[in-house]
């Protein structure tokens, strides 16, 4: 690969990639962000003399404007999802018209028909038919949700209790194998948001402490920066969704260890914690070994944060919101700096990973978390409309400076880039 050159970024947006069989014009579709890099490529190739202007003309004609996410897809996706939730509804609901195997086998039926039918749809439209193309990740989609219905559905028909953590567990081993097994976005999202769900539910089953919840969340953050990272090498598609669930849980763990009441009262080392911080620690080491780049330091990154997290839950001040001590507003200010430097490093890691949703991540935790410290913290000494006016100071300048190191770093980036 030439020196300058790299691919166009897709953001991890979409995984179905097929052949495509049209070369006429404008038969190509890109993102005005990646028109705008193809051009300034081209320019600079032709300035080289690596390429004519009637070539360079030539290139740019078989490629056409077009939002990311287009009205279509975002009506098809939200079509799907709620299908999706309404047949998991009825399901809960319980179809009393049919008997429970009867239940079961139209649940089954159904989701099959999604299943083989999305791939026979990736098959055509791999050959000829173009315009089904749109079709074949909301129907993996609806397959990923509808296997959640069949599950309840078996266990309803089992007499299985269908308010435990494992169903959900279940749901997200199913939709994780379907993400693996066709290489789709949809199923992978579906299959991390039920697992992440059942981890923490699994977990606070039988141990509802502070702590605990507070160690799960960081523990899910570690494995999911981990398996981003070797993600990087093996399947570079599936590694944002892994690094943005990472983020987040990230960010709810460091929220929840800054607040008052979390304590270490009543902790224990449940067993599925303690597999759950066993599973971070390997995905760590695998993803410090095996990840590319800069990406092997994000796992590092990861305990961290957790390391951190449990200083601040371990930092005992009391729960006594209504007198504050000196040692209140010492953690309070240590919890809020702490914050706005990891809040800070989402948003660098999503200009350098060039993923807008982790700097929007970032920013709305940080708004949030602001939002809830001036109101644990000033509320005790500041009340009425001088609360909000300091609340609105805070703001400002809290997301002044915010968007001003995030645009420092983005401009540096893009120097580099220009004089490489």
């Amino acid at each position: 690969m030439r020196r300058g050159l790299r691919p166009i970024d897709t953001g991890g947006m979409s995984t179905h990639v097929t052949p495509r069989p049209d070369t006429g014009p404008g038969t190509r579709t890109a993102t005005p962000r990646q028109l705008d890099w193809l051009r300034g490529e081209l320019s600079a190739w032709s300035r080289e003399g690596l390429l004519e202007a009637p070539q360079v003309e030539e290139i740019l004609g078989h490629y056409r404007a077009s939002r990311r996410v287009s009205v279509g897809r975002l009506l098809l996706g939200l079509g799907a999802v709620f299908v999706g939730v309404g047949v998991i509804w009825l399901v809960a609901a319980n179809l009393d018209q049919l008997p429970p195997l009867g239940r079961f086998l139209a649940v089954t039926v159904i989701w099959l028909s999604l299943l083989v039918g999305g791939e026979v749809l990736a098959h055509r439209t791999g050959e000829r038919w173009v315009a089904g193309r749109a079709l074949v990740p909301v129907t993996r989609l609806l397959a990923a949700l509808l296997f959640g219905a069949v599950v309840f559905q078996a266990a309803q028909s089992l007499q299985v209790p269908a308010y435990e953590p494992a169903l959900v567990g279940w749901w997200a081993v199913g939709a994780l194998l379907h993400a693996y097994v066709v290489r789709d976005l949809g199923p992978l999202l579906v299959g991390l948001l039920t697992g992440v769900g059942w981890f923490l539910w699994q977990v606070l089953w039988t141990d509802p402490s502070g702590l605990t919840a507070v160690i799960a969340l960081l523990a899910g953050c570690a494995l999911a920066v981990g398996v981003a990272a070797v993600h990087t090498r093996v399947l570079p598609v599936f590694s944002p969704a892994w690094r943005e669930v990472g983020a987040l849980l990230g960010l709810a763990g460091l929220f929840a260890a800054a607040l008052p009441n979390v304590s270490t009262e009543d902790f224990g080392w449940e067993p599925w914690l303690v597999v759950g911080v066993a599973a971070a620690a390997l995905a760590v080491a695998a993803g410090t070994i095996l990840g590319q780049g800069t990406a092997r330091l994000e796992p590092l990154a990861a305990v961290a944060v957790s390391l951190l997290a449990v200083v601040l839950v371990l930092w005992d001040t009391g729960t006594d919101t209504d007198q504050l001590t000196a040692g209140d507003w010492l953690h309070a200010l240590v919890s809020v700096g702490a914050y706005v430097l990891v809040a800070v490093g989402v948003a660098v890691l999503g200009t350098l990973r060039d993923s807008w949703r982790l700097t929007a991540l970032a920013t709305a935790a940080l708004v949030v978390f602001t939002t809830f410290q001036s109101f644990a913290v000033f509320a005790q000494i500041i009340q009425g409309a001088w609360l909000f006016l300091v609340l609105g100071l805070v703001f400002l300048g809290t997301g002044f400076l915010f968007d001003r190191a995030r645009r420092g770093l983005a401009t540096a980036l893009e120097n580099e880039e220009q004089h490489r």
